[in-house]
């Protein structure tokens, strides 16, 4: 998990040599850890925690007038909250137990190399951060409203299943933990990453990049930049997205078809917060939050080496799946609504009147293009309408492009067919699954046998013929 390394609350550095406070600071600041405040008084610690909320407490034990020891206690009961490190030169087990036993986050001994030191506070700074994040997400589960309903304006949904994504987004956005988002081709990906980016708040731009097909020069470059010379044709140092994206988020589209060397190199960004510009050995910090979507099983595909497990438990430190359109069928008639108001304003027409059997017939289609397939079939639709009502010729021919298949699920790379047809018990006869077929026909079609006959792929006459043999 990436820690924010520029931590919203400020960090307590305290301990009563000056000289070591200065060079502390100095360490945090040179590894992107800029918001801390020192404190040389011991006597000034517990006045300091009444008046402002710190992310993480440094903690000395020798001091004159009130010592580490005395502290420690008193800072856990008050402030649970706060991560406690002790950085002390008493290199003594019993310290260390008693220190731990008091509440302690950690017992480190001075000298203590930069990287050791400043990865305990990043650790420190990550466990700080889950809690908040626990803590939000159980009060955004217990409540209905949202908070930012503005952020969700241009995701058209009544579908309960959003409703709890858009809850989780408003729980986890502010926290700079990457996200990982999958669902179908077409199902809004890129919009829930613009969501997320706007709740949380973060100055910087949203910058999306589609890395399908990029190879690992090409990726490397777009990313991170590069300088002078690093390559032929590189005549002048150019930025790289990465820190176009600073202060804000980096959105990685098709993250399943990044290659095995550009995972490596998105995988050291995400655990140090650093990266190298082509040609550069000086490494530059990044505080982008990552974000990343994909219509494949990547999961899956760790089994094949396609996909690195350390990297996609990396990037599922805040998992998102967007549940397709069929599953959602809610949404169907105001997402119609919605995009033939929009196409009409686009072709500058009169919006057509949608005849009633345009809901039900497209609330029976398996759409595995998801909204994206049904605004370009409303947008076709619209496109030939001349006048009046809106003809239901076209897009029915539209929708019996596609045939009806079975599922496909992808299993360690391969595609592999499965049954859609569950069946419990005696096997049916051939007129008891007719009966049954045109039954759930006429179900799904509110009654409408133009419709039931289209699902059922015979002409309505011969519909009709069935149910009077039926009847008779």
């Amino acid at each position: 998990m990436k820690p924010n390394i520029t931590p919203e609350k400020p960090i307590l550095l305290i301990d009563d040599e000056e000289h070591f406070l200065l060079s502390a600071e100095l360490t945090f600041s040179s590894n992107g850890i800029k918001n801390t405040e020192t404190c040389k008084d011991s006597r000034n610690v517990l006045s300091l925690l009444s008046k402002k909320d710190y992310s993480l407490v440094v903690l000395d034990i020798n001091m004159p007038n009130i010592s580490g020891s005395e502290l420690l206690p008193q800072i856990v009961k008050k402030y649970p909250h706060i991560p406690v490190i002790v950085l002390t030169a008493v290199n003594s087990v019993e310290n260390a137990v008693q220190s731990m036993k008091d509440g302690a986050f950690d017992y480190v001994v001075k000298p203590v190399d930069d990287t050791r030191l400043i990865a305990t506070i990043k650790r420190g700074l990550e466990f700080t951060e889950i809690r908040n994040e626990n803590e939000l997400l159980k009060q955004s589960l217990l409540k209905e409203k949202l908070e930012h309903p503005e952020a969700f304006e241009s995701i058209i949904t009544r579908s309960g299943a959003l409703r709890a994504i858009f809850r989780y987004i408003e729980a986890i956005a502010k926290t700079n933990l990457p996200v990982l988002i999958t669902g179908e081709t077409g199902t809004g990906k890129e919009l829930i990453a613009n969501a997320i980016h706007l709740v949380s708040g973060r100055k910087g731009n949203l910058v999306p990049v589609n890395v399908a097909g990029v190879d690992d020069n090409l990726f490397s470059d777009t990313l991170f930049g590069h300088k002078k010379g690093a390559f032929t044709g590189a005549e002048i140092d150019r930025k790289g997205l990465i820190e176009q994206a600073e202060d804000g988020t980096l959105f990685l589209d098709e993250i399943g078809d990044l290659n095995i060397e550009s995972q490596v190199k998105l995988l050291r960004l995400l655990q140090g917060g650093q990266y190298y510009p082509l040609g550069s050995d000086i490494a530059k910090l990044s505080n982008a939050r990552i974000i990343v979507a994909t219509n494949r099983d990547i999961k899956s595909m760790q089994g094949s080496n396609k996909f690195r497990q350390d990297l996609y438990y990396r990037l599922r430190s805040h998992h998102i799946h967007i549940p397709p359109l069929r599953e959602r069928k809610k949404d169907i008639p105001y997402l119609i609504d919605y995009f033939l108001i929009k196409a009409s304003q686009d072709l500058n027409k009169k919006k057509p009147r949608p005849p009633k059997e345009l809901y039900t017939l497209l609330s029976n289609y398996h759409f595995p293009g998801n909204v994206r397939e049904l605004e370009g079939i409303i947008y076709d639709a619209v496109s030939f309408h001349k006048s009046g009502i809106l003809s239901l010729e076209l897009i029915r021919s539209k929708l019996s492009d596609e045939p009806f298949a079975k599922q496909k699920v992808e299993k360690n790379g391969n595609d592999i067919e499965d049954s859609t047809i569950l069946i419990t018990g005696r096997f049916p006869s051939l007129k008891e699954s007719e009966e049954e077929l045109i039954n759930e026909a006429l179900k799904r079609a509110d009654g409408n046998q133009t419709i039931a006959a289209d699902l059922l792929g015979i002409s309505r006459r011969a519909l009709n013929n069935r149910l009077q043999r039926k009847k008779n």
